[in-house]
């Protein structure tokens, strides 16, 4: 758990708040213009102090819209090292989410989002249209085996969740081929749904299933349901046939879930801190009280973990920090023996683990071999290690996944993805150094590819693929022949065609000479790279999570109106090795915003456009990026959207109540010592707000968040409106029913996208009235 987005990262590239900044501004030959009310053009002008800005309606009959909130100021004095710190808005913090005082100014902020957005209904209403106009809604995933049947998710027309479904396969003791196909016609197989999301998210206003497992002989389903949005999850037991319940509900746990046989499950349950610190095991037919504690982490720098082995005959529980790693392994066969040691304990060590046959497989990490290399041991001699693949000072090790008979590496070089297939020895035979690895080919410069359920026994690898103009794709490849078949591909509807669009890889140079890539798209008979054309620059740079350059329909909307899109792959990420990311954390975070700061020059110096026409977005660790740029070069940027940011840094980390606080003090540092105290004070966007002007800002947050408190960006955005000279907007919305990945459901988020969209639009009114863009 970290302050990221949902997964590594191929949808995270646009949560979207933001940015059809200047939609106006052009027309695509296939999307019509939207028509924006008058009542929603604002004139601003500034109170006596110039810090808080006033709006009245311009023309048409629309009501006055409602003053900016200013927060009450209540002194809070903090004081470390001699140096004191005071926050009038410590008490926007409710744990309890209860306090009238603090839901009052919440909701007067989101009202005053709303009277800033009042006469847009129908502006709102064209955009959720075109947007989720392009979605196939009555459709299915690419259907994966799993013994005698195919599991699939099938989407229904105007439903906000899915269907859990399966089939029989006709014939399943035939080997699977790439051509395989799962009949649906009158003659096949009928279909089962197994759990039915609209059903279960009937009178709840989030609800998310993190986890369906099926046991080993397909009778029975555990899932982990979340109907808050704050990640503490409820996990349910049916009968996969008839949907009964079985046994009573495991309440409280997270969303880490795996059988153990077929009759019993794994799970992981958290501290008062959101901290995953046990891992139980529960035998169907008893009572959670009576479930056994297998292991418990007492040291709060470290988390657990749970995943299972390709080969399913082993649960590995990893207890890590942000630099270390020991790894248990459990015997599913022999479960008396509870969790054995794999790896220990080193610090600054991190491993990662499967099994094949007599083997375990060790994907290690140290200072000494920082892009990792891959071991085996024996099962009955873990400290017997042979080396397969060895360190290598240019090809980061990312993942590994586990066949019967291949090993399939995933890969990066040069800030891109590699995946690499190798024959292995037959069972029984002696491990070596592998060689002869053959890598699967892809067409696009730039793209990404994430590895997906595979069958184990089988020679077939499942991976996805896209890039920022090619819809996510599934593929099956012959890990024998090389050849691979595309088994499914997102539907994009509205005349969607890829030629249409451009990608580029280029590189910014950093002020210590650090070349920084990035990733960019534009439609190719929209934009004229003179200078003239709207540009979003998205960015995140933490826990050395890749942004990979994936597809995004509702991107389209920016994309075919003239925008260009462009991801930084700046320092703290993980996208040109590991040294990437230890160059962008703790005593040099500094980094990853002036790298940032590097990319928008560059891509201003080269015409791609002019700081007058630069927007910026990023979210939870990203919206500390655009935090710390936007008191570091707020000159450079006309708007910014920083989503559920992290930006009262050193007030966070100084708190060990507040969850991840002490599971990060090896991303961010711990301030409790002088050195990390102050320089994390010299970027925390909170500490570091000043009377300057500022551009247009909208900031967004969920009130459930258990990654970063609603109340960061709420005192945020509150000292922003005390100290800010300048008459841009400053909007903020607060989600008071969603947690970190805002609203749950199909067509919710695509809404919350559109809201945010439409938000931008009348940023751009406001420009346009005052400096002619529109």
């Amino acid at each position: 758990m970290a302050r990221n987005l949902r997964g590594a990262g191929a949808s995270a590239v646009l949560y979207l708040p933001g940015v059809l900044f200047y939609l106006n501004r052009t027309r695509s030959p296939t999307t019509p213009p939207l028509a924006v009310p008058r009542c929603s053009r604002t004139a601003l002008s500034s109170t006596s102090s110039g810090s808080t800005a006033r709006m009245s309606a311009a023309a048409g009959n629309c009501s006055d819209p409602v003053a900016p909130p200013a927060a009450k100021k209540v002194e809070h004095r903090m004081e470390m090292f001699g140096d004191v710190r005071i926050d009038n808005y410590y008490w926007l913090r409710d744990d309890s989410r209860s306090d009238p005082d603090v839901l009052s100014h919440l909701q007067r902020e989101n009202a005053y989002t709303d009277s800033v957005m009042a006469g847009t209904k129908q502006l709102e209403d064209n955009l959720f249209a075109e947007i989720r106009g392009r979605i196939k809604e009555d459709d299915i995933s690419a259907p994966t085996r799993r013994g005698p049947y195919y599991y699939y998710n099938r989407y229904l027309e105007g439903k906000e969740y899915i269907q859990h479904c399966r089939r029989l396969i006709p014939d399943s003791e035939a080997p699977p081929s790439v051509y395989d196909k799962m009949p649906t016609g009158p003659e096949a197989p009928p279909e089962q749904v197994i759990l039915d999301e609209n059903i279960k998210a009937q009178n709840h206003p989030f609800y998310h299933v993190a986890a369906f497992q099926v046991n080993p002989s397909n009778k029975l389903v555990a899932y982990a349901e979340d109907t808050k949005g704050d990640e503490i999850h409820t996990v349910y037991v049916i009968n996969a046939e008839t949907g009964a319940t079985v046994g009573k509900p495991l309440a409280n746990v997270t969303s880490y879930l795996e059988w153990a046989g077929d009759d019993a499950l794994v799970y992981i349950t958290m501290d008062e801190i959101l901290r995953p610190d046990k891992v139980w095991l529960h035998r169907l037919g008893t009572e959670q009280s009576d479930d056994i504690c297998l292991y418990h982490e007492k040291d709060d720098i470290f988390s657990l973990d749970l995943e299972v082995s390709e080969s399913k005959k082993f649960l590995f529980v990893a207890s890590e920090s942000k630099n270390t790693t020991s790894t248990f392994y459990f015997n599913v066969s022999k479960p008396e023996d509870g969790l054995q040691v794999l790896t220990p304990r080193i610090y600054g060590e991190e491993t990662r683990v499967s099994h094949r046959g007599n083997n375990f497989f060790i994907r290690r990490r140290s200072d000494l071999f920082y892009n990792s290399e891959l071991l085996a041991c024996p099962l009955d001699d873990v400290s017997n290690t042979t080396v397969l693949i060895p360190h290598r000072e240019s090809v980061k090790i990312t993942d590994m996944q586990l066949f019967a008979d291949h090993l399939v590496l995933f890969e990066r070089e040069n800030g891109s993805q590699k995946v690499t297939v190798y024959r292995l020895p037959a069972l029984g035979e002696p491990l070596t150094q592998l060689q002869g690895g053959r890598s699967i080919d892809f067409v696009d410069p730039v793209f990404s590819v994430d590895r997906s359920e595979s069958q184990f026994s089988s020679n077939i690898l499942r991976f996805t693929y896209s890039s920022m103009r090619t819809p996510p794709s599934a593929y099956d490849h012959d890990m024998d022949t090389g050849i691979s078949v595309v088994k499914k591909i997102e539907t994009v509807l509205g005349g969607f065609d890829e030629s249409n669009y451009v990608i580029e890889r280029k590189w910014a140079t950093a002020p210590d000479g650090t070349q920084i890539p990035m990733s960019i798209v534009y439609r190719k008979n929209m934009v004229k790279l003179d200078a003239s054309d709207p540009l979003l620059l998205y960015g995140y740079g933490s826990y050395e999570i890749c942004i990979d350059p994936s597809f995004k329909g509702s991107r389209l909307s920016l994309l075919d109106r003239g925008f260009i899109y462009v991801i930084a792959h700046i320092r703290g990420g993980g996208e040109m090795g590991r040294p990437w990311y230890d160059n962008g954390k703790l005593l040099k975070k500094k980094n990853t915003f002036t790298d940032f700061i590097a990319c928008a020059e560059y891509l201003i110096e080269k015409g791609y456009c002019t700081k007058e026409k630069l927007c910026i977005n990023g979210r939870s660790a990203g919206g500390l990026l655009m935090g710390a740029v936007l008191n570091m070069r707020p000159d450079l940027f006309m708007a910014a959207v920083a989503g559920v940011p992290f930006v009262d840094v050193l007030t966070t980390m100084l708190d060990p109540t507040i969850p991840l606080t002490t599971s990060e003090w090896e991303e961010w540092g711990d301030p409790r010592t002088e050195e990390y105290y102050h320089y994390m004070k010299s970027y925390s966007p909170v500490d570091n707000v000043r009377a300057q002007n500022y551009p247009h800002i909208l900031v967004t947050a969920g009130l459930n968040d258990p990654r970063v408190l609603y109340s960061e960006p709420a005192k945020f955005v509150a000292k922003l409106r005390d100290l800010k000279t300048d008459d841009n907007m400053l909007l903020f919305k607060c989600e008071m029913g969603a947690g970190h990945f805002s609203k749950s459901g199909r067509g919710l988020r695509s809404s919350d996208e559109v809201i945010a969209c439409y938000l931008e639009i009348s940023f751009s009114n406001n420009i346009g009235q005052k400096e002619g863009f529109c």
